[in-house]
């Protein structure tokens, strides 16, 4: 599933291009997982203002027009295996082409082998459907606010394993389960700990591993694994670089002891029992 990292290497590599662009027309293929919300051609002759990020999604913000007040616009999500491609000259859809946003300057497309991704109207972020959606999720890891104190605090209580808590959204968003991983391994965390079991000094680490985990994914353009590629057609390299992420069996980059692998909520988790301790 395309996460923090993907999602924003998506927005960067198409703002440039979209902003300012004015819409055409728009196509609609099979029915992705919630309706667009409003008629295709109420979007025609509409004009994209700028995109940005929340969590995993991308916020496509359409300029106000006559009769338009608030500053409505796109909501974007790719599901499990859905990406964004951004040309000037589109070929022909195929059968996992959903969305199709034409403009004066190319066509945005949403490709979806799995239909979990979507495209929604909505009259603001605060609003509609916006609002629905994104509520619950939890601050971004770059944000100032998440500090160790703060991770500490949302922990308190908490009975899952750390690894289930920080995948969860509700603390911090965009943490997947390959950043989740290498985050904890770079803490020296056990994927197995109780949340609330986890100290002060122990979320200090964490946090420092999560952005740094990240901040590497964003410079690697994120991570490919089956679908993902930016809305120009390249892939993520991160996985290249994972230290325990699919490298059951292999020895430890640190200590030499083979990496293991368990199921936690139906995900695969990769640590070292050497490195990592609950």
């Amino acid at each position: 599933m395309p996460e923090l990292p993907e999602v924003e290497v998506t927005r960067r590599s198409l703002v440039e291009r979209v902003r300012g662009a004015c819409i055409a027309n728009v196509r609609l293929g099979k029915p992705l997982r919630w309706p667009l919300g409003l008629a295709p051609s109420a979007l025609a002759g509409r004009r994209i203002d700028d995109v940005s990020r929340r969590g995993k999604y991308l916020w496509f913000a359409l300029a106000p027009s006559s009769g338009i007040s608030t500053r409505d616009g796109l909501l974007v999500h790719l599901g499990m295996s859905g990406s964004l491609a951004w040309r000037e000259s589109m070929p022909a859809p195929g059968p996992w082409d959903h969305f199709d946003l034409a403009t004066d300057r190319g066509t945005l497309r949403l490709t979806d082998p799995r239909r979990f991704g979507a495209v929604v109207w909505s009259p603001s972020l605060d609003s509609g459907a916006a609002a629905k959606l994104l509520e619950g999720l939890g601050i971004e890891p770059f944000d100032a606010g998440f500090t160790p104190q703060f991770l500490h605090q949302r922990l308190r209580g908490r009975r899952v394993a750390i690894k289930l808590a920080i995948l969860a959204g509700d603390i911090v968003v965009g943490v997947g389960n390959i950043y989740a991983s290498e985050a904890l391994f770079r803490a020296g965390i056990d994927p197995r700990t109780p949340a609330s079991r986890v100290s002060l000094e122990r979320c200090a680490r964490l946090v420092d591993a999560v952005r740094a985990v990240l901040g590497r994914a964003l410079e690697l353009g994120g991570s490919t694994l089956r679908d993902f590629r930016d809305a120009h057609g390249m892939d993520g390299a991160f996985q290249a670089e994972a230290a325990v992420y699919d490298r059951e069996g292999l020895p430890c980059q640190r200590c030499g002891r083979p990496v293991r692998r368990l199921v936690q909520g139906q995900r695969s988790t990769y640590f070292c029992a050497g490195c990592q301790h609950r």
